[in-house]
C-alpha cells in the first residue's frame, strides 16, 4: 500500500521523502521490522522507541513515523513527523488492514470488573445463536474456533488490526473485546469503529499507572466519548460513575440495573451453587451463574445481545445454556462436602463481590476461608484494602502470594497485613507458598463449607522475577481433592 493512503486518516507535521512508496507492512516493535516496512517510533512507558528508529532502518524499513526527526536522515527513507505517534499508530493501521471494524460489528467491553465475563459470554451466546464471531480478551482471543493466545488485555493496535482482518477474513460478523483502561489511555483501540459499547462498573484498579482514581475514570468515559451516533452505549445505572461514562456520548444510550428502573432490567428470585433463576425483563430464566453482581453481567449481555438486532426470547434461552468463565466464580466440588470456588478477584471491591456472592449461597450454613494475594509491582495501595475485605467476609483468611514479580512475596503479605487490626488478625494467617496456601485452605475446610482462592482465576502460572513459572490454581486443588477438570 502507498504511504501517501496510509496517511488519509492524519494530519503529520511534516514530511521528508517520497509520499508514494509502496510499504509492505506496518510495526511499533524494530525487532519485527521487515524488508519495505514502515516503523512507528512510540514513546512507550518503559523504553522510547525513537531510540530503534536506526536499526529499523538497517532491518528494511522503508519509512519512519515519529514525533522527533533523527539528527541524520537516511536519503532512501521516508520520515513522517506527527504530533503523537501513540494517536496515530491506531488510525495507520487500520488503514493499512483495510479497515476490518468497519466490516464486521464490533462491541467493547470496559469497566473494572466484568469485562472478561460480558465479552466472552457475548461471543459464546451469538456463537450458539449461529453467527462466527470473534473475542479479543483477558484469558484469550479466538477467532471464529481457531484458539489465539493473549498477552494483554487489549493487544496493540498493529496486532489488534490484525486479529481484526483475519477475523473478517474467516467470515466473522460479530467481535467482542475487553477495552482496558490502559489500552483507551495509549490509544490502541483509536481508528477502530465501533457498533456499540459496555459499561461495566468502576472501582479502584490500575492507579500505579493512572495515579488518580480521576484519571482512571476519564480514560474509561473517553471510550464512550469515541463512540459514533450509529453506536449503542450500553450503561450501569446500580453504578455512581454509569452516568457519567455516557453524559458526553453520541451514541444512543441505553441502561441496566438490578435495582431501579431501566431499559433492561433484572431480579434475583433463587440463587444456588448450581446457579440462579433470574427475572429478566418480565421473563423468568435459569442459568448456571451466581452471585447479584454476575446478575448485573448477564444483563449487560441481554442487553447488548437485544440492541444488536436478536429477540429477548432467543437471547434468554441461549443465556440459560451458558457457564461460567474460566477462572470466574468456578466451583469445584470435593468428594468430601467443601466447595472450592476459583476467581480472577483481584481488587477490593471484586474480591467484595464474590465474597457477598458466595454468603448469598452459604446463608450461614457453612464456613468461608479464603485465599488471596496482591500482584507486586503494582498498585501497593489496594493491597491493605484487599486483606480487609477479605477479613470482613469470611471465617478464615490466608494470606499468600500471587504474582510477586519483581518484589519479595513476603513484603507484599506485610503491606497486606498492615491494614489489619489485631482483632482481626486473630483470623488471619500468611503462607508465601501458594500452593502450599491453597492445600491448608481445603484441609481446613468441612462439609458444607466453601474454600475461596482469589487473585489469579484463569491464570496458568506465576510471574516471579520476570520469569512465568507454570501454576494453575485450578490443578492444585484438584490434585488435592482428586477430581478430574470439568468439561466444556
Amino acid at each position: 500500500m502507498e504511504l501517501r493512503k496510509l496517511l488519509k486518516n492524519i494530519k503529520p507535521v511534516a514530511i521528508k521523502g517520497n509520499e508514494d512508496i509502496d510499504v509492505t507492512g506496518v510495526n511499533i516493535n524494530s525487532r519485527l521490522i521487515g524488508k519495505g516496512n514502515l516503523f512507528i517510533a512510540m514513546k512507550g512507558t518503559q523504553v522510547d522507541g525513537h531510540r530503534f528508529i536506526g536499526g529499523a532502518v538497517e532491518a528494511g524499513a522503508v519509512a519512519v513515523m515519529c514525533e522527533e526527526l533523527p539528527s541524520e536522515l537516511d536519503g532512501g527513507v521516508t520520515y513522517v513527523q506527527v504530533e503523537s505517534t501513540e494517536d496515530a499508530a491506531g488510525k495507520v493501521a487500520t488503514v493499512f488492514y483495510g479497515e476490518p471494524s468497519k466490516k464486521l460489528k464490533l462491541v467493547g467491553v470496559t469497566g473494572t470488573n466484568g469485562k472478561t465475563t460480558i465479552a466472552t459470554l457475548l461471543y459464546n451466546m451469538f456463537t450458539k445463536l449461529g453467527y462466527k464471531c470473534g473475542l479479543l480478551s483477558t484469558v484469550c482471543n479466538y477467532i471464529v474456533d481457531e484458539k489465539v493466545p493473549a498477552d494483554h488485555t487489549t493487544p496493540d493496535p498493529i496486532e489488534l488490526n490484525a486479529l481484526l482482518a483475519r477475523m473478517v477474513e474467516a467470515g466473522c460478523e460479530y467481535a467482542f473485546m475487553e477495552c482496558s483502561s490502559h489500552a483507551i489511555a495509549q490509544k490502541r483501540i483509536g481508528g477502530l469503529h465501533f457498533a456499540g459499547g459496555v459499561f461495566t462498573n468502576l472501582t479502584r484498579d490500575h492507579l500505579d499507572y493512572h495515579k488518580t482514581f480521576e484519571n482512571y475514570r476519564n480514560a474509561k468515559k473517553a471510550f464512550f466519548d469515541g463512540l459514533p451516533k450509529t453506536a449503542f452505549a450500553i450503561t450501569n445505572a446500580d453504578d455512581k460513575n454509569g452516568m457519567v461514562m455516557v453524559q458526553n456520548t453520541k451514541a444512543v444510550v441505553k441502561t441496566y440495573s438490578t435495582r431501579s428502573m431501566a431499559d433492561f432490567k433484572g431480579r434475583l428470585l433463587e440463587c444456588h451453587f448450581e446457579g440462579m433463576y433470574l427475572e429478566i425483563d418480565g421473563r423468568e430464566v435459569g442459568v448456571q451463574f451466581i452471585g447479584k453482581f454476575n446478575l448485573s453481567n448477564l444483563l449487560a449481555v441481554y442487553g447488548a445481545a437485544v440492541m444488536l438486532g436478536q429477540k429477548p426470547e432467543d437471547v434468554l434461552l441461549v443465556l440459560s445454556t451458558l457457564h461460567s468463565v474460566n477462572g470466574r466464580l468456578e466451583p469445584i466440588h470435593s468428594p468430601e462436602g467443601f466447595t472450592a470456588i476459583v476467581d480472577y478477584a483481584h481488587t477490593p471491591d471484586a474480591l467484595k463481590n464474590v465474597l457477598g456472592a458466595i454468603h448469598e449461597v452459604l446463608d450461614g450454613r457453612g464456613h468461608l476461608i479464603t485465599v488471596c494475594g496482591a500482584g507486586g509491582n503494582r498498585d501497593k495501595g489496594k493491597r491493605p484494602l484487599m486483606a480487609q475485605e477479605a477479613v470482613a467476609q469470611s471465617d478464615k483468611v490466608i494470606i499468600t502470594s500471587d504474582n510477586p514479580r519483581f518484589e519479595e512475596p513476603q513484603d507484599i503479605i506485610n503491606d497486606m497485613l498492615a491494614g489489619l487490626n489485631a482483632q482481626q488478625m486473630k483470623k488471619v494467617i500468611s503462607i508465601a507458598d501458594r500452593r502450599e496456601a491453597i492445600r491448608t485452605a481445603c484441609m481446613m475446610a468441612g462439609k458444607g463449607d466453601v474454600v475461596l482462592i482469589a487473585g489469579k482465576g484463569h491464570e496458568d502460572y506465576q510471574e516471579i522475577k520476570g520469569v512465568k513459572h507454570h501454576f494453575d490454581d485450578h490443578e492444585v486443588v484438584r490434585d488435592f481433592i482428586g477430581t478430574e477438570e470439568r468439561k466444556s
